[in-house]
């Protein structure tokens, strides 16, 4: 490689680099605590990219000391970020990742990309089972109806 052809890829990964950072910094204009913590603004980058603000649907503030937010996404589904004295910490599903290890971050990443694919809330209501009968406003399967009624026959005899 000759240092002109260094020179010309090192300009090119420049301009990447630079247009991504101005990238992120319009995203985060969005959302208030990101512009206030610019190194939540930094993690987010890191979690999910800089096209965090195509995930988001809002960021709280929920306590002050250690600093803890919330990462409200669109579909529903919420992570918390908090703030300790040598790191960040992830905490998603209950499981917490200290976000000073890179095999933990990957971890966090892979965890918040589960719960994106989640879908939304009410994507599990109203679906319907083949087989299945609506009684007092519950849901009764085959089986369990069959259940039933062979335990009421069963009653008969006696």
């Amino acid at each position: 490689m000759t240092s002109t052809e260094l020179k010309l890829k090192i300009k090119s990964l420049a301009k990447k680099v630079y247009s991504d950072k101005i990238k992120s910094d319009d995203a985060s204009i969005a959302y208030d605590e990101l512009v206030k913590f610019p190194e939540l603004k930094q993690v987010m980058v890191d979690l999910l990219t800089v096209d965090f603000d195509k995930f988001l649907e809002s960021v709280d503030w929920i306590a002050p000391r250690p600093s803890s937010f919330r990462i409200n996404l669109l579909n529903g589904q919420n992570f918390v970020l908090v703030f300790d004295t040598r790191s960040w910490i992830a905490q998603v599903e209950g499981k917490k990742y200290y976000l000073l290890n890179l095999d933990e971050e990957e971890m966090a990443a892979k965890a918040i990309s589960r719960i994106l694919s989640y879908g939304s809330n009410t994507a599990g209501k109203g679906i319907e089972i083949e087989g299945a009968e609506e009684i007092d406003g519950g849901i009764e399967t085959e089986s369990e109806s069959e259940s039933e009624s062979e335990s009421e026959s069963e009653s008969e005899e006696l």
